[in-house]
């Protein structure tokens, strides 16, 4: 996180940063989703999560791509260097949410009752919200001043800010989301587990 103090010239906070996005990438956010339980809820919910999961497979690539192509955004850098780094991560995080969004959306509703339905729509809300808040990360980058490093350092400071309250809005949300039975069964899918392991992107 961010340490505060005043701006200095090669600082990155938004790189700093990333070790929260790591947390929220892919398939690890699928699983948090599901939460962690072994129960089988019936060949039908089995059927359905396995149809979300398999696709969501490219949407989780890049999610981890992103993260990690901002874990190596040279933080000695030119600000328009820095600059056009994050805003293309950004765009590539707000994207590929919405297509996990989208995912959900034409699953349907779990086959388990309301509970499915219940489910399914937060899962697509609360993913949809995500996406939103990478596309105003992204701006909020694009409109950063790269004509003075120190003022440029200060605006990244404030997108850090941003980013961090990005991933407590969805950390809130995922722990609403993570109960039921069409949780555990996605958790028990081999495509919501594949990229549960990513390393945390850490600054340099």
């Amino acid at each position: 996180m961010f340490r505060g103090g005043k701006a200095t010239e090669g600082t990155h906070p938004v790189k700093v940063n990333t070790k929260f996005l790591a947390a929220l990438s892919g398939a690890a956010l699928l699983l948090a989703l599901a939460g962690c339980s072994s129960d089988d809820s019936g060949k039908k919910l089995d059927s359905w999560a396995k149809g979300v999961c398999d696709q969501a497979a490219g949407p989780a690539k890049q999610i981890d791509a992103a993260n990690t192509a901002i874990s190596k955004v040279n933080s000695g850098g030119s600000p328009q260097e820095v600059k056009n780094a994050d805003s293309a991560a950004f765009q590539q995080l707000s994207t590929a949410y919405k297509d996990l969004a989208a995912i959900f959306q034409k699953a349907g509703a779990a086959p388990n009752g309301d509970e499915g339905q219940t489910f399914q729509q937060n899962a697509v809300t609360t993913l949809n919200h995500l996406s939103a808040q990478y596309e105003s990360l992204k701006k909020q980058v694009d409109g950063l001043n790269t004509s003075d490093q120190t003022k440029f350092a200060d605006g990244l400071k404030g997108v850090s800010d941003s980013l961090t309250k990005t991933t407590a809005d969805v950390q809130s949300s995922i722990t609403t989301l993570s109960q039921g039975d069409a949780g555990k069964a996605l958790a028990q899918q081999p495509g919501c587990q594949r990229v549960s392991g990513t390393a945390s992107p850490t600054a340099s």
